[in-house]
């Protein structure tokens, strides 16, 4: 299993807003198509946002990358600017039956 943790700061709209619009348009589709393990967006404060992606392989992490840019380019409407990413091996992993429940932002 190999994760992705991505740093984002939004330059325009809120958090609320952002988080609705990836969860709406975005989060449901990528997993099918990419074959996302687990995927988790938390609001850091009123303009970061934290991304943490699981992915079974390395290989699957890499194929990903195109994709993540144009969901990226998705959300030009809140001026998205990556601050950073990190990948690599996960080493210790442990899930409860809630991780399955998808998790939804307040309408």
């Amino acid at each position: 299993m190999h994760a992705m943790i991505r740093r984002y700061r939004m330059g325009a709209g809120t958090i609320e807003e952002l988080m609705r619009t990836v969860d709406r348009r975005f989060a449901d589709r990528a997993q099918a198509a990419l074959g996302i393990l687990g995927y988790q967006a938390i609001a850091l404060d009123e303009r970061t946002v934290m991304t943490i992606t699981l992915f079974a392989t390395e290989e699957h992490l890499r194929a990903a990358e195109p994709a993540a840019e144009r969901i990226r380019e998705g959300l030009a409407d809140f001026r998205v600017e990556a601050l950073d990413a990190d990948s690599g091996p996960v080493m210790v992993a442990r899930g409860s039956a809630e991780l399955a429940d998808p998790v939804r932002p307040a309408p």
